[in-house]
């Protein structure tokens, strides 16, 4: 557990039964519930999940996902990410999302691949060119990775594979 102490913001694993927060946090954030239900089937299906939260006295103010991949050895995929609309601007997402990536780099895992923006995701430490050997639908300038073992992507290209459920939301198309 981390205290920010210039927010009083508590960053921390998510507990068993603080999901149905977790989705409230998704489905505002984004005003939708696709979002919103992947979280739910991710950890329901016993995927291996880093999943993080920010917590200002006793509301849910933020959410970060970390499950684990299929392709490059001890991978990572970041996502979804989600801030309460009051409290985006504030830092909250950045802070969570490194705080899930020393959780991760303990644990031993190599690498974390996010689909995201790279103005956000690039002050974190995730470039496109870390990704562009994963073999992935969505590749791109906006599909990123970062290494949290110096070298862990080098030479590395692949078919990254993400669990089912990340096809939890597509229904709506």
């Amino acid at each position: 557990m981390m205290v920010d102490t210039v927010h009083d913001i508590v960053l921390r694993e998510m507990a068993p039964g603080e999901l149905i927060l977790v989705e409230t946090i998704h489905a505002t954030a984004f005003g939708r519930d696709e979002e919103a239900r992947l979280p739910h089937a991710i950890v329901s299906a016993g995927y291996d999940v880093i999943s993080v939260v920010a917590v200002d006295g006793d509301y849910f103010v933020g959410h970060a996902l970390f499950t684990a991949l299929d392709g490059a050895e001890k991978a990572l995929a970041l996502g979804p990410v989600a801030i309460v609309p009051d409290r985006q601007g504030e830092g909250i997402g950045a802070r969570l999302v490194r705080y899930g990536l020393d959780l991760a780099r303990q644990r031993g895992w190599r690498s974390v691949f996010v689909l995201g923006d790279p103005g956000f995701y690039g002050r974190l430490g995730f470039r496109a060119n870390l990704a562009k050997g994963a073999i992935v639908p969505w590749a791109g300038p906006n599909f990123q990775a970062i290494e949290l073992v110096p070298g862990a992507l080098d030479g590395w290209s692949g078919v990254l594979v993400y669990p089912d459920a990340f096809g939890a939301g597509d229904e709506q198309d």
